[in-house]
């Protein structure tokens, strides 16, 4: 071969060298670039974080309250201002990171720490790890193959990395939750909460590889990975929740988005915060609350702490004295105490209460506030039935596994059961052909100037045993009753007839209740046998005069109405317009004084009401009954003084609610101070007129009967349940 054509294919030869160098720095700089853009987008993603920590730092939103492992990041305690309070009040503090759907793994879970440490080599699945020590490290980007390596897997223990460590600390930068899910088609509700939580994780996250590639326009997806299929991860998921369901007994719990405050919002949470704090003011609160009384022990009938509850033990006479000043009743430590320091005072007089039930029902009338209330509660609604769809089936489960328990051997408790109608149609009428079999010739009443036996009464009626049937007995409460209390109130009356009502379900009559006590003594027979059912009687005081406490008094301990399985429960009828036109009393405030000073009477000085003494040890709180729907004038600062009250015309319920809550308050703190038991404040309130009733209910009262009107007012509403109030219902009554 001659020089030149040696020296052509020399230049030939050396072209060839340079362009391959010039491609490989081709694609030397192109890699670069790509490193390049990778680190810029870690470090972007970083900076976007790290701004989203200090806006959600100094915005208290709502956080999960769920207790986290020690192998997970600490919980970021907070307290929330008062403007943003009625919205952390839901669930409380809780970790900075709250998913949407969060799996609350029991602590004997063993759950993967090296997961939330970090994937180790030994963590990685087993055909993972040749590449992952090929690449230089799980979630590193390696310059010898061009590509992401996959991170770790979660143990399927953690429930496919679904637990609430494995979740991002983070939403997705652009807020959009429903257009992430959207990115994983194909996907179930499980996989898509996963995909929307772990969109904003950087690439190199543990756990979030995997799933983050599987989306439409990833940086990851371009990039060819071994890993498992979608399938076989929806299997191993739905193999976990299985697992959780049948061994761990695991369940879902369902987190709203979290939502910046606007001012409006701000606004209307503080208001929201103002109610709780007046209700925080004027409650009454026992000086140890149950949560500080655990350590005592526990008793599985009320026999066992008394066994003989009507049985008189003296006690020594106190020192205090008491007197009713402008309707309530004031407490001193002895006879040489200066008028006007009051042992016991209340939180305000009756013109601050009715000032504050004002500003309530301001708030309440507001539309930015009805319209976040609405809105709360919509959402809350909507959050139980997730919540049902995604744990029905493992509460089922948890239900099956309880040991001889169902609905007809668990506790249940009747909080709302009139003593009056304790017994059924079928019992009563019973009870009355037995007592007409029986009994007849004994005298029972005094009418139209002559003693009648019950053979006469029933004669002058014209009705004979034989005729007597649950249909003629009419005391069943059917739909012609709804919205009419006049009509309810004759359902009492057995046959139609109030002589009836006289003889066999009142206490002061002339045979002193006998029939009525052997009657409620049946019932309680029968509570007691069937061992799981249990009953507050409610029996009324109507403050006509003050003897009525001992005629009760002595009717129950008489009889020894007793029982493990029934307590007592004083209901107070707001008949004063009655009374006074009868004539009975005066005025209002005389009212109060035959219905609390009694009481005062028997908590100073026990041996002057001794079976009153015995009859408050099983007594639980006070009600207060009339129809709400009579129109009524609304209370103000201006109303006058009960002993000023002389007017024909009915008080309002605002008015009747302070006085009795504040005569229960000065009494509970004597009784509290003598160690004696305390009485609860529970009036029907809310089942029909306006909603002050309501109102009045919410700051005063640890929970009320029906509250039907509730559903007129979102304000009150949420307010309710934000404050926990429980509402004693009658589904059968109040749905005719």
């Amino acid at each position: 071969m001659g020089d030149s054509t040696r020296s052509s294919w020399a230049i030939f030869a050396g072209g060839i060298l340079l362009g391959s160098a010039a491609a490989a720095g081709a694609a030397y700089a192109a890699t670069a670039s790509l490193i390049s853009k990778q680190e810029q987008h870690h470090r972007n993603v970083a900076l976007q974080q790290q701004e989203f920590d200090k806006v959600r730092a100094k915005s208290p939103l709502r956080r999960s309250s769920r207790p986290t492992r020690t192998s997970t990041p600490p919980n970021h305690q907070y307290q929330p201002q008062d403007a943003n309070r009625a919205q952390v009040l839901e669930e409380g503090p809780g970790p900075v990171g709250s998913p949407r759907v969060e799996w609350l793994a029991r602590e004997d879970v063993d759950h993967d720490d090296s997961y939330y440490n970090g994937p180790t080599t030994s963590s990685l699945p087993e055909h993972w790890q040749s590449f992952n020590t090929a690449a230089g490290g799980a979630g590193s980007f390696s310059r010898q193959t061009g590509g992401l390596s996959a991170a770790a897997e979660p143990s399927m223990t953690n429930l496919a990395g679904l637990s609430a460590a494995n979740q991002s600390p983070e939403p997705p930068l652009n807020g959009n939750y429903e257009a992430a899910a959207q990115h994983s088609p194909g996907l179930d509700l499980v996989r898509s909460v996963a995909v929307a939580s772990t969109s904003s994780h950087h690439f190199n996250n543990p756990g979030s590889t995997a799933l983050v590639s599987q989306m439409p326009g990833s940086p990851l997806a371009q990039h060819k990975l071994i890993m498992p299929s979608s399938a076989d991860k929806l299997a191993d998921t739905g193999k976990a929740i299985e697992q959780a369901a049948t061994m761990y007994d695991d369940y879902c719990r369902v987190i709203t988005p979290e939502n910046l405050l606007t001012e409006e919002s701000e606004e209307v949470c503080a208001m929201l915060v103002e109610c709780l704090e007046l209700r925080r003011k004027w409650l009454f609160k026992p000086q140890l609350t149950p949560e500080q009384r655990r350590h005592e022990q526990e008793a599985a009938v009320p026999a066992d702490v008394d066994p003989e509850p009507f049985s008189y033990r003296p006690l020594p006479r106190s020192n205090h004295t008491y007197a009713m000043v402008d309707g309530v009743v004031r407490v001193w430590p002895d006879k040489r105490s200066v008028p006007g320091q009051d042992l016991f005072p209340l939180p305000g007089t009756a013109a601050d209460f009715f000032t504050d039930m004002h500003r309530v029902l301001r708030y309440a009338s507001l539309g930015p506030v009805k319209s976040f209330c609405h809105h709360r509660l919509m959402l809350l609604e909507q959050k139980f039935n997730l919540h049902v769809m995604l744990n029905a089936d493992k509460e089922f489960l948890a239900q099956k596994s309880a040991p001889h328990r169902d609905f007809y051997n668990v506790r249940k408790v009747d909080t709302h059961i009139h003593h009056s109608a304790c017994m059924h149609q079928k019992h009563l009428l019973r009870f009355i052909k037995s007592k007409l079999r029986k009994e007849p010739d004994e005298l029972v009443i005094f009418r139209d100037g002559k003693w009648l036996t019950l053979k006469e009464v029933f004669e002058s009626l014209r009705m004979t045993g034989y005729d007597l049937n649950v249909d003629t007995l009419d005391m069943h409460a059917d739909k012609n009753t709804f919205h009419r209390f006049d009509k309810f109130n004759l359902k009492y009356n057995p046959f139609g007839q109030s002589r009836l009502r006289e003889i066999f379900i009142k206490q002061d009559n002339l045979i002193r209740g006998r029939f009525l006590a052997e009657l409620t003594r049946e019932v309680f027979t029968d509570l007691e046998a069937s061992k799981y059912q249990h009953a507050e009687m409610r029996i009324s005081i109507y403050g006509r005069k003050q003897v009525e406490w001992d005629i009760l008094a002595a009717w129950v301990v008489g009889n020894n109405l007793a029982s493990n399985n029934v307590v007592w429960l004083i209901q107070i009828p707001r008949l004063y317009n009655v009374y006074r036109d009868q004539g009975i009393i005066e005025n209002y405030a005389q009212m109060l004084e035959n219905i609390f000073l009694p009481l005062f009477e028997a908590t100073v000085d026990p041996s002057s009401h001794p079976q009153l003494h015995c009859f408050l040890s099983q007594v639980v709180g006070f009600d207060m009954v009339d129809d709400e729907s009579k129109p009524e004038r609304r209370p103000t600062k201006h109303s006058p003084l009960p002993q000023d009250w002389s007017s024909k015309h009915n008080a309002a319920f605002s008015y009747y609610a302070y006085h009795i809550y504040a005569n229960l308050y000065t009494l509970n703190k004597l009784r509290e101070s003598m160690g004696l038991n305390t009485f609860s404040c529970r009036p029907h309130a809310g089942e029909a007129g306006d909603i002050d009733h309501l109102v009045s209910a919410l700051m005063l009262c640890e929970n009320i009967a029906h509250g039907i009107n509730l559903r007129k007012s979102p304000c009150l509403q949420y307010l309710f349940y934000m404050a926990q109030i429980g509402l004693c219902m009658s589904p059968l009554s109040n749905n005719s």
